[in-house]
C-alpha cells in the first residue's frame, strides 16, 4: 500500500467558539486572520477568553491532512518539532491515536499551538504560537525520514525557511517520492514569491491553492490561474469555497462541485480536502474521483468545530467514499 508524509508546523490547535465577535475586538484581532502571537500576547488571549470552553485536538495544515489520511485507511507518517511539555505530549498521543507515524524533533522552547476563535458566522481567527514547532531545520531531516514513502506533503507556512524547504524537497526527490505543497495563505505566497515559483518549477509535482492563493502566485482569477499553476508542475488544484475545485493535470480540466453542508467552522476544510485528494491519487483513482473525495472529506469537516472528526462522522465518510469509487 502506498504511504505518505507530511511535514509541517506541529501544532496542538484551542478551538473556542465565541458568542460575537466583541472579545475579537476587545483583542484587537483581525476577524478571519491569522495572527503569529509572542508568549506575552498568548497569556492575554488566554485570559480573555478563560470563561469559554475548549478543544484540543492537533493541529497544524500538514499534521490535519496527515491525520486525515490515516482515518481514511493509508498508512502515513509527520515530521514536526514540539517542546518537552504537556502540549508537546498531547500531540503525541493525539496524532497516534489517529494512527500516525510520527518522526518527531524536540527543543526546549514550548510546544506550539493555535488559539482558533470561531465566530458565530463560522469564520475563523487564528492566533498562533509557534514555538518550537517554527524551530524545524535544515539539519534535523534525514535521508531514512523518507524510506518507504511514496508522497511527500508540505504546507506552505514552512516556506519562509527556505533551507529546510530545498533540503527537504531534494530529500523527497533523491528517494522518488512525489512532492505535494500546499500554499497555504495569500500572505505567504506574496512574501516568498520567487522562491515559491522556483521550488514549484523544479520539485513539486502537486500544488493546492485557495482563490486567493492562487490570486497572490498568478495575478489571475481561479480558472486562469489554475492554467498557470499546471504549467509549473503536473497537477494543479485550486479551490473556490462554496464553488468546488478546479484540476488541471496536462490537457485534462476537471471542475469539481461542492459537497452540500451545514458550514458551522471553516478550520481544516482545505487540509482535509487535500487527505482526500492525495488518498485517491495514492490509490491511483481518476482525477475527478480525487477530487469528489476531497470534496466529500472537506464538505463533513466544515460541520464540526475543529479540523478533527468523531468516529462516528468517518464512518458516515467511509460509508458515502464507497459510492464515489
Amino acid at each position: 500500500m502506498k504511504k505518505i508524509l507530511g511535514m509541517g508546523n506541529a501544532l496542538t490547535d484551542i478551538l473556542l467558539q465565541i458568542e460575537n465577535d466583541e472579545v475579537l475586538l476587545s483583542l484587537n484581532l483581525m476577524k478571519g486572520g491569522m495572527q503569529l502571537i509572542n508568549t506575552e500576547r498568548s497569556e492575554q488571549i488566554s485570559k480573555a477568553v478563560s470563561n469559554l470552553s475548549r478543544k484540543m485536538a492537533a493541529g497544524g495544515s500538514a499534521s490535519n491532512t496527515i491525520n486525515g489520511i490515516t482515518r481514511l485507511g493509508m498508512s502515513a507518517g509527520f515530521v514536526g518539532k514540539i517542546g518537552k511539555d504537556d502540549v508537546g505530549s498531547f500531540f503525541i498521543s493525539d496524532s497516534q491515536n489517529n494512527g500516525v507515524v510520527l518522526h518527531l524533533l524536540q527543543s526546549e522552547t514550548p510546544s506550539g499551538h493555535c488559539t482558533v476563535l470561531v465566530s458565530p458566522d463560522s469564520e475563523r481567527t487564528l492566533c498562533t504560537y509557534l514555538g518550537a514547532a517554527c524551530e524545524l531545520e535544515a539539519a534535523d531531516l534525514s535521508p531514512e525520514m523518507f524510506e518507504g514513502y511514496d508522497i511527500f506533503h508540505i504546507e506552505g507556512y514552512l516556506v519562509q525557511n527556505h533551507e529546510l524547504i530545498r533540503t527537504a524537497v531534494k530529500l523527497a526527490k533523491n528517494a522518488g517520492l512525489k512532492v505535494s505543497l500546499d500554499l497555504a495563505s495569500y500572505n505567504v505566497v506574496k512574501e516568498n514569491f520567487n522562491f515559491l515559483h522556483e521550488i514549484v518549477r523544479e520539485y513539486v509535482d502537486i500544488v493546492f491553492a485557495n482563490e486567493e492563493e492562487a490570486l497572490a502566485f498568478t495575478g489571475n482569477e481561479p480558472e486562469p490561474a489554475l492554467i498557470q499553476i499546471a504549467e509549473l508542475c503536473e497537477i494543479a488544484i485550486v479551490k473556490v469555497g462554496k464553488e468546488g475545485s478546479y484540476i488541471k493535470s496536462g490537457n485534462h480540466i476537471v471542475q469539481i462541485k461542492p459537497r452540500l453542508a451545514n458550514c458551522i467552522d471553516t478550520t481544516g476544510a482545505g487540509d482535509l480536502y487535500a487527505s482526500g485528494f492525495l488518498f485517491g491519487l495514492a490509490n491511483k483513482f481518476s482525477l475527478e474521483v480525487c477530487g469528489k473525495i476531497g470534496s466529500l472529506v472537506s464538505g463533513n469537516v466544515v460541520e464540526v468545530l475543529g479540523a478533527k472528526m468523531t468516529n462516528e462522522v468517518w464512518e458516515t465518510i467511509h460509508m458515502e467514499l464507497k459510492n464515489i469509487v
